[in-house]
């Protein structure tokens, strides 16, 4: 949201999150007919779903049924019968964990074999147990950051934060917060004060700053144009897949 000229972003955005995911689509799931299942009650998934589309569409892609249901219901049977009969290569759900692993576990309940993909909203260590690790082999999300990252700084911080929280491994949030704070960290010595105006014109600047999230350049937007990941489970666990660049 472009609320203030003091607010900053460490995280890629939804649009560039989209893109990234009608691209994964098409080349690495080799989806030409997609269906959209999305939380009409909340915006993240809204928008998500709308920024897919778009690209997906335009690069040829179709989307064969699109189904709504709202944060929080626990019976989504009838909208993912409609779905399946709709034959679609690959289902986009663009939600939060605690409604996907109802609806993946359900669509496996109903036969539906194809992938299931959707955004960072995916992310949480609950979502296995909410599914079940069977019902997700074969599922996808884009997020920020992923602990398999071999980069020095990624391993350096998964290290970190192992060895403060009892060997617990961090996730995207942990990763973009311990860089959110870097990032400031960084403005503030280049400013050489803690002035506000200062600090704001140094944190604009930041120009390809190393974290663990990888490299931050801040656009005239006060965003982050930086790298996604893709995440995948197999043998019930949660694995990186691939890497893509805006």
């Amino acid at each position: 949201i472009e609320t203030g000229d003091y607010i900053f972003r460490v995280c890629f955005t939804d649009p560039f999150q989209g893109r990234l995911l009608a691209e994964f689509a098409q080349r690495s799931l080799n989806a030409r007919k997609v269906a959209i299942f999305s939380d009409v009650a909340a915006p993240y998934s809204v928008g998500l779903a709308q920024y897919f589309r778009e690209p997906f569409v335009a690069a040829g892609g179709q989307i064969v049924s699109e189904q709504k249901y709202t944060g929080g219901d626990k019976d989504f049977r009838a909208q993912l019968t409609v779905i399946k009969n709709a034959q679609p290569d690959a289902i986009l759900v663009p939600g939060y964990y605690t409604d996907v692993g109802l609806i993946v576990a359900q669509a496996r309940q109903l036969g539906i074999t194809v992938p299931l993909f959707g955004g960072d909203g995916w992310e949480a260590p609950e979502l296995l147990q909410i599914a079940g690790p069977e019902a997700l082999e074969g599922t996808y999300y884009s997020t920020h950051f992923s602990p398999d990252n071999t980069d020095p700084l990624a391993q350096k911080f998964v290290a970190a934060y192992r060895a403060k929280y009892n060997g617990e491994t961090p996730d995207a949030m942990a990763a973009l917060g311990y860089d959110s704070i870097l990032v400031l960290a960084d403005a503030i010595k280049r400013a050489g004060t803690t002035d506000g105006q200062a600090v704001r014109d140094a944190l604009a600047a930041t120009t390809d700053f190393p974290g663990a999230t990888g490299v931050t350049t801040l656009d005239e937007k006060r965003d982050a144009s930086k790298a996604a990941v893709i995440i995948t489970v197999k043998d019930g666990k949660f694995q990186y897949l691939e890497t893509v660049t805006p």
